[in-house]
């Protein structure tokens, strides 16, 4: 009897080398996933931390933050990154003293800076809002609903131009970025 030799054909090689191709492929498709998401995380975390400290900021300058819509410096701010840095302040409260008027544009003028800086597109919002989330497209809005009256809550929206797992910008019908993160300074209680 006699016996065949042993060993791979080519054919066999080849397909071998197919599927840990494909193996690989997909690997390092979850890997760029990953690294999306990883970054847009980065983001988001960064867009609540400056939420935040202009929330503290806000509420450490009470005065100016209580006053009617019409003179208060915070309401009505609706900064775009795509617009370039802010105009300066006419006084830096770094190195000189400053009353809450001013320390109130320092303070939106250092925070629009930090946002052109941190957020890719960033966009920055600060009104009266009533109902930040809008319910039939399930999803925050620029929109600020009861702008100018009382009885609605002062809040900070931010956004950028966020990136979905599959490389794809974030962006409405209108092709406008969308806000991603809506605090509450200072709600409204009846």
């Amino acid at each position: 009897m006699e016996r065949k030799a042993g060993g791979f054909s080519m054919v066999e090689v080849l397909v071998s080398i197919v599927v840990l191709a494909i193996g690989v492929l997909g690997a390092a498709g979850l890997q760029l996933s990953a690294l999306r998401t990883a970054s847009q995380s980065h983001l988001h975390s960064n867009a609540l931390q400056l939420a935040i400290e202009l929330a503290d900021r806000m509420r450490a300058n009470d005065d100016r933050m209580r006053l009617d819509d019409e003179s208060n410096p915070f309401v009505g701010l609706d900064y775009q990154a795509t617009s370039g840095l802010p105009a300066e302040p006419g006084t830096n409260c770094f190195s000189h003293a400053c009353d809450a008027a001013a320390l109130a544009a320092f303070d939106l003028y250092e925070w629009q800076k930090r946002i052109h800086a941190a957020l890719p597109g960033g966009r920055a919002v600060i009104c009266r809002d009533s109902a930040p989330w809008d319910e039939a497209k399930k999803r925050l809005s620029w929109d600020c609903l009861q702008t100018g009256s009382a009885s609605a809550s002062l809040v900070i929206k931010i956004g950028w131009q966020a990136r979905e797992p599959d490389g794809a910008l974030t962006k409405d019908v209108e092709g406008e970025s969308l806000p991603v993160i809506a605090l509450v300074v200072s709600p409204y209680v009846p």
